[in-house]
């Protein structure tokens, strides 16, 4: 039977009765658009733990919902803030719900209409559309944890981004976040690297 109650545990960022994952920079080279910076920390042996995830599945039917407890790491690869891989779901459609536990950061949302940056922090509800590409950024300088709620079938796609990414990026500038059309701040790195 389903556990019908699990604890957040804030300081370890886990999920009791959940399945754990962790990502590391080697595993999200394409994610960031200065892959130069990528490169260059892990030749300096730099594969640090960006995000981790511990998920709770309840069932796979219709009604079914998953529940992911999310801690992306504060950093920087290069000028680019620590980033989740990014996904949209195996079944389009499907929406999810993000609610921010601690720390702060920017959601990317990205629709055929266009993309929309939006600020995740402690009590925030970020409400994800169906048919939308969505990622995580930490921009602040402790871990960012959010919870995700999505229905069990939802599934996720993380190939068709890896394919073309997110039209923007989010980087340092003196401090503060700033929101960059990706293809303008590949251009300026060519000019730097």
């Amino acid at each position: 039977m389903t556990e019908l109650l699990s604890h957040i545990d804030l300081d370890r960022g886990t999920l009791s009765g959940g399945s754990h994952i962790e990502r590391r920079l080697s595993q999200l080279r394409d994610a960031f658009a200065d892959r130069q910076a990528v490169d260059h920390m892990l030749a300096r042996g730099e594969d640090p733990v960006v995000y981790t995830v511990s998920t709770l599945e309840h069932g796979s039917g219709e009604g079914d919902q998953h529940v992911g407890l999310g801690v992306l790491h504060p950093g920087t690869v290069g000028q680019e803030f620590f980033l989740t891989r990014g996904h949209r779901h195996n079944r389009p459609e499907a929406s999810e719900l993000y609610l921010g536990l601690r720390g702060r950061g920017k959601m990317i949302l990205q629709m055929s209409s266009g993309t929309s940056v939006i600020d995740l922090k402690p009590q925030s509800l970020v409400y994800v559309p169906g048919y939308t590409d969505h990622r995580t950024v930490n921009t602040g300088t402790e871990p960012l944890m959010y919870l995700g709620i999505y229905p069990a079938w939802a599934g996720h796609d993380y190939r068709s981004l890896s394919e073309r990414n997110f039209s923007v990026v989010v980087v340092e500038d003196h401090g503060a976040p700033r929101i960059l059309n990706r293809s303008e701040f590949l251009q300026s790195l060519g000019a730097h690297h």
